[in-house]
């Protein structure tokens, strides 16, 4: 009997997930899947970076951190980058065995004429253009679609809307699609998701629930829309401020000065304690500010 591809990935990554990990000269790990090779690269605040290379054929124990040019976000640690290394291989495989098409069709898309489509199965096209894509279902396949969620036309963008078809069709998708769909849904459409699966979504679980809250929460405070280091002021941040983080012409902006040592933006905004973060009229380091005093 032949186990799951996750079980076997588990137990054995050299040997069934096509995964080899080791060294590299200067003794950062490293690891190559197929043509890709990965290593986890020290930063300068201490931290770690994934990168890649493609087609690189030398031995890890010869390759170098100039050998990588991609790169792929911070990772915590060697656990974390093995982990990563091993999604890959398991998407590759997973890949494999969905044997998606390539085609040529001939048609228009809402982001231009098609350059180029992938059939993952009869109804479901994924189309790229000049500059941008997604996939196109038939009626059919369309008429599957969560109302909630569903385009009428059948077109769903590649940048979040793709999701909705990897939550409709799963099957036509790899283990790592589904998992990076179902957090799209929910960070984009969290009240669809709640809807769908009957329960809802806490703190932490869906970016766009969590910023409405954020925007309940401080709907009265002066919320940082902008920010730059002062020029006239050492070891301080000066920022400009709206009630509610609201921009455009008619939110009304006030200037505060806070200490570089403690500004940090957040997941939506920076909110100023007026009762430690002073209210500032003196020359600004905006250039938009120059010359005014308020």
């Amino acid at each position: 009997m032949t186990r799951p591809i996750s079980q076997s990935c588990e137990t054995s990554t050299a040997d069934v997930c096509g995964v080899e990990f080791g060294r590299a000269a200067d003794g950062m790990p490293v690891a190559r899947v197929g043509d890709l090779v990965f290593a986890m690269l020290p930063s300068r605040d201490g931290k770690h970076l994934l990168a890649s290379a493609w087609r690189v054929s030398r031995p890890l124990a010869e390759l170098k951190r100039d050998d990588f040019y991609s790169y792929h976000g911070s990772i915590e640690d060697e656990a974390a980058f093995r982990a990563r290394v091993t999604e890959q291989a398991e998407h590759s495989l997973d890949l494999q065995a969905l044997a998606r098409e390539t085609v040529r069709i001939n048609c228009n898309t809402p982001w231009g004429p098609s350059q180029g489509a992938t059939l993952y199965a009869e109804g479901v096209v994924s189309h790229t253009t000049a500059g941008h894509g997604g996939f196109k279902l038939s009626a059919e396949r369309n008429a599957a679609v969560h109302p909630l969620l569903r385009a009428d036309d059948g077109f769903y963008e590649e940048d979040a809307a793709w999701a909705i078809v990897t939550h409709t069709f799963p099957d036509l998708f790899t283990r790592y699609d589904r998992r990076i769909a179902d957090q799209t849904v929910r960070d984009s459409w969290p009240d669809a998701w709640e809807t769908i699966f009957g329960r809802a979504l806490t703190s932490g679980e869906s970016r766009e629930k969590d910023a409405r809250a954020f925007a309940w929460a401080h709907a009265g405070d002066w919320v940082v829309i902008a920010a730059i280091r002062s020029e006239h002021y050492d070891d301080m941040t000066e920022v400009i401020a709206t009630v509610g983080g609201k921009r455009g012409d008619s939110a009304m902006e006030r200037r505060f000065l806070v200490p570089s040592a403690d500004y940090a933006a957040g997941r939506f905004g920076f909110v100023i304690d007026e009762g430690k973060h002073a209210a500032y009229h003196g020359p600004s380091s905006f250039v938009g500010w120059r010359g005014r005093t308020a």
